[in-house]
């Protein structure tokens, strides 16, 4: 691989201290191996095994041995990205559970928010909950908003409900009654009965989960960990055995939702912190390699086999929110915000009962892929419209696993054009213009939500497909600006690499803003501050630690909150007009308004753990005055005629080599596909930047 410092076989015995990051996604499992010692990266794609998950994470391991000299006894760290529970969310492949809550509250879950998904649709309709109403019972019990108790809570009633569950097949309970948040010693005091009564059952309160305020929330987000916790709880014994039988020294850490680390211990149980781990840490990897680059406002494009994530890094830093989506159900809990759409590479292509061309969201997924990768595959997918248009088809894909075959890709675009009775290239294109129109369409979304203008950003495209595609929909956002990565199919296996350690902790106060509230504050923010201290120290951690606090504001009488950095020195001068100042001056930022005689409330206090992880570079190569010589010559589809364009060889481009387009790059995890009216360079660090002109 590039980059590499040569050195001699007992050299590397003796002083090789691997890094790993490993990320699964729904086509290929994507490896990045970083030699610390001598700065030598090396990376890999391996076909992901659906039936087996974390079987191909030992092939993968036992391939980067053979081509790159890898040694496991050598690995200091291993971190490991899946998506063993999202999958089991969108599958519904979850354990059957049941839901204890107070005796009157039992439709909590399917009343939520009383909001449709899709409020201009007339045939939109409300997803199914995890939890079924015969699944949910009352526990006559009650504790008052202050925390004071109304009535304890019948455990006889508990005893006859967990008979109930365990002859109705539930495998867990999940316990949420209302105001836990303020005091959560009926929610504990009905698990510990649980726990007697049902051993062979699991159980999770939900002010253990996330102790936040609202019944709704906090309910459907220990649901969640619940539902996926024994595959998950499953997935990572296996994955620690297998590490251990093959001598892995490192304790596996895996990559969380809000775009850090924990250990595996902590993710069996805390499950729900790593539903997102994949699409978190490929934007964690992008704002890595965007600081690198000096790159301060960039779109993340990331395009796998079944989907396509957005994002926004600004400042070199990602952004972070709550009520992302898992599937259908929204979560609750800090994570690194993303913009989803069910369109990849393995999407495919069909034409509806009206005659119209739609692609996605279903997917060829790994299994059996596009039909050109010859797995078995017969419907056109997107990758299938690349190949027909002669983008993509030109070298081996996935580091060799992969061999492109052009006759099937033909074959199942062409049944498809026939009966659209179009020829075949204006079909292939066809796919490709809806897919980049999709994609516009909730990207832009995500802009007008943020309030910026992309015209000020670059496109970081990465993953397999992100290359593909990006500088289509680059130019069609009016975007200058494209960053393609020396390896974009590894970037989310990157962004486990250089992650930190990061634990996310809450308390509600709910309370007026005022100097008699500020005692309240900083007794939570202490106390929270032990809880964030000790959970760095638990996951080995014993370096300093950095803190960050938030507090969720607001108007009284608004409905929602907003999220507002608040400065330790603050609490501890009892400065409340700097507390109000930030807050007005977060909420005009945001909504180009506020209030200064507004009276504000304070909702919860929010602290973040952070614990630095290593601190890796790449090397930078000086740029030369070295045109792109191309491989060879290949007609390409361009989406008016056939254009014949260069073919260049990633791996022959050095620093301040230059090319224009229409062209096509390939390398060893992708296809970067330049349209005409681009110029592209490759920076000191390697990456491919691509510009419009105006």
């Amino acid at each position: 691989m590039d980059g590499a410092i040569a050195c001699t076989a007992d050299e590397a015995q003796n002083e090789a201290d691997w890094k790993v990051g490993v990320d699964i996604g729904g086509t290929f499992i994507d490896f990045c191996a970083l030699e610390a010692r001598s700065g030598r990266v090396a990376s890999l794609k391996v076909l992901t095994t659906p039936e087996d998950p974390g079987a191909e994470l030992m092939t993968g391991l036992a391939l980067l041995a053979e081509r790159e000299g890898f040694d496991p006894a050598r690995m200091t760290r291993f971190v490991h990205g899946t998506t063993v529970g999202i999958n089991t969310i969108i599958q519904r492949k979850g354990a059957p559970l049941a839901l204890f809550t107070n005796a009157g509250f039992e439709d909590v879950i399917e009343l939520a928010r009383l909001r449709m998904p899709d409020m201009y649709s007339l045939f939109c309709s409300r997803p199914d909950p995890l939890i079924s109403r015969d699944m949910v019972f009352g526990i006559p019990a009650r504790m008052r908003a202050d925390g004071s108790e109304s009535r304890a809570p019948d455990m006889a009633a508990v005893e006859r409900a967990v008979a109930a569950a365990k002859a109705n097949g539930a495998q867990g309970i999940i316990v949420s009654f209302l105001h836990s948040w303020r005091n959560a010693a009926q929610e504990a005091k009905v698990k510990a009965t649980i726990t007697r009564f049902a051993p062979d059952v699991f159980v999770f309160s939900s002010a253990e989960v996330w102790p936040v305020i609202r019944e709704y929330e906090r309910s459907s987000t220990a649901i969640l960990n619940g539902y996926v916790h024994p595959r998950v709880s499953g997935y990572l014994t296996a994955l620690e055995e297998r590490l251990k039988e093959h001598g892995v020294p490192a304790r596996p850490m895996l990559t969380k939702s809000n775009g850090g680390l924990m250990n595996a211990a902590e993710g069996k149980r805390a499950c729900v912190n790593m539903l997102l781990s994949g699409t978190a840490s490929g934007v964690i990897g992008a704002s890595w390699l965007a600081r690198q680059a000096g790159e301060h406002k960039v779109l993340t494009l990331d395009i796998g086999g079944t989907s396509a994530d957005f994002a926004l890094i600004i400042g070199g830093e990602a952004q972070f929110g709550t009520g992302e989506l898992i599937g259908e159900f929204p979560l609750h809990i800090p994570s690194v915000s993303v913009s989803s759409i069910g369109v990849g590479g393995g999407s495919i292509a069909s034409v509806d009962a009206q005659g119209v061309l739609r692609v996605g969201p279903e997917s060829a997924g790994s299994t059996p892929g596009p039909a050109c990768y010859g797995r078995g595959g017969e419907r056109p997918t997107v990758t299938d419209a690349m190949v027909v248009c002669g983008w993509l088809g030109h070298s081996q894909m996935a580091y060799g696993q992969l061999s492109i075959d052009t006759g099937l890709a033909h074959r199942a675009v062409g049944e498809l054009a026939a009966r659209l009775v179009r020829p075949i290239e204006q079909t292939a294109q066809a796919i490709l213009d809806i897919t980049v129109s999709e994609m516009f369409v909730e990207v832009e979304k995500l802009a007008s939500r943020a309030g910026v203008d992309l015209r000020d950003f670059t496109l970081m495209p990465f993953g397999g497909g992100g290359p593909m595609l990006g500088a289509f929909l680059a130019r069609e956002l009016g975007m200058k600006r494209v960053m393609a990565p020396r390896r974009p199919g590894v970037v989310s296996a990157l962004g486990g690499l250089v992650a930190d350690l990061r634990g996310d902790f809450i308390r509600t106060i709910f309370s007026p803003l005022s100097g008699a509230s500020l005692a309240g504050i900083r007794e939570a923010f202490e106390a929270l501050a032990r809880e964030g201290r000790d959970w760095l120290a638990a996951q080995g951690h014993d370096a300093a630690a950095e803190l960050s606090l938030t507090c969720d504001m607001r108007y009284v009488g608004q409905s929602y909150e907003i999220e507002v950095v608040l400065l330790p020195e603050w609490l501890a001068d009892g400065n409340v007009a700097a507390i109000e100042q930030a807050f007005h001056l977060t909420h005009e930022r945001l909504y180009d308004f506020h209030d200064p005689e507004g009276e504000i409330e304070l909702v919860n206090v929010r602290l973040s753990a952070i614990g630095a992880g290593p601190k890796l570079s790449f090397p930078e190569i000086d740029e030369v005055d070295a045109p792109a010589i191309p491989a060879r010559r290949l007609p390409v589809y361009t989406g008016v005629s056939v254009e014949t364009v260069d073919l260049h060889d990633r791996q022959a481009l050095v620093p301040g080599s230059a090319l224009h387009g229409p062209a096509v790059v390939v390398q060893e995890d992708t296809t970067f596909a330049i349209p005409a009216g681009a110029q592209a360079r490759v920076d000191r660090h390697l990456n491919l930047l691509l510009t419009f002109a105006e």
